[in-house]
């Protein structure tokens, strides 16, 4: 009986995942909006090592671990790693590049380096609210 609710599971599994990377790359296209933060960067999820005068960011890990053509495994081949973004607060823009995951990081936030935030705010503000940003 548990084999064939099993099976029956994986099926109805395998068909819903079959739609999954198009929904999914459709859901990435266009802008976003979230809050943006800053952290000491170092070595990140993409195997990438970065300083704080760097201009990158995390993406969250929703979005890190479902990226389109990301199947799991190795964090270092996932096809979010380089991406370039475009940043937008309070009319002042960055350009950065995705190198890393941030775990407590709502679906469409950024994590930036610290020179990458402070091309949108001082560093004291701490939380941005409503960081729009695109894939270039």
């Amino acid at each position: 009986m548990f084999a064939k609710l099993f099976a029956l599971a994986t099926m109805a599994l395998a068909a819903s995942a079959a739609t999954l990377p198009e929904k999914r790359s459709a859901a990435i296209a266009g802008t976003h909006s979230g809050d943006g933060t800053f952290y000491a960067t170092g070595l990140g999820a993409c195997g990438i090592v970065n300083s704080d005068a760097d201009y990158i960011a995390a993406a969250s890990h929703i979005l890190y671990d479902s990226f389109p053509g990301y199947a799991g495994g190795n964090p270092n081949n996932n096809p979010i790693c380089r991406k370039p973004v475009t940043a937008t607060y309070n009319g002042k823009s960055v350009k950065v590049l995705i190198t890393d995951r941030c775990e407590a990081c709502a679906e469409w936030d950024l994590d930036f380096s610290p020179a990458a935030f402070q091309q949108l705010a001082d560093e004291s503000v701490g939380r941005l609210h409503g960081v729009t940003w695109s894939f270039d």
